[in-house]
């Protein structure tokens, strides 16, 4: 058995509250599963998420794979006033999804201080790897991100 990571409490339906009303809530990723060292999501391959040829769009499965990535790495997180920011994002397509539901699962890598390596798998519904991708993520101050978003400042 895998130990426990999260250092917040939370519930699932408080987290898919917050992320409801931006990118996530706007393409019907909902979170579904925590584990002791894993988070899970699904997102629907509908019209929201599919390019002009009728697949699964590729930066869909790396919008899924950050959304878990920086869910479970917030959770991680004791001090109130950190956050994450992502810094790096990769994502390998394995193979394609026309309809349905793809499955995302996020397991850490690496969770320090400063910075936190997640490795998310996201798979079909019948359990097949459509895509792997690796989700590095900073621990900031939060203060710091709120000022400089307040400021405009990039």
């Amino acid at each position: 058995m895998s130990a426990r990571i999260w250092k917040k409490e939370f519930t699932l339906e408080g987290i898919n509250n917050l992320n409801g009303a931006c990118m996530p809530g706007h393409l019907g990723i909902e979170i579904t599963e925590i584990g002791d060292d894993f988070l899970r999501a699904k997102m629907p391959v509908d019209n929201r998420t599919r390019q002009p040829m009728g697949l699964l769009h590729g930066g869909a499965s790396v919008v899924l794979a950050e959304t878990i990535g920086s869910v479970a790495g917030l959770l991680c997180i004791e001090d109130n006033n950190k956050t994450i920011v992502g810094v790096e994002i990769n994502a390998n397509h394995l193979r394609s999804a026309r309809k349905g539901f793809v499955i995302g699962t996020a397991k850490p890598i690496n969770i320090g201080r400063t910075l936190q390596i997640w490795n998310i798998e996201i798979q079909d519904e019948q359990g097949r790897l459509t895509c792997v991708s690796r989700f590095t993520a900073a621990v900031v101050d939060l203060r710091s991100e709120y000022e400089r978003a307040r400021n405009g400042d990039e």
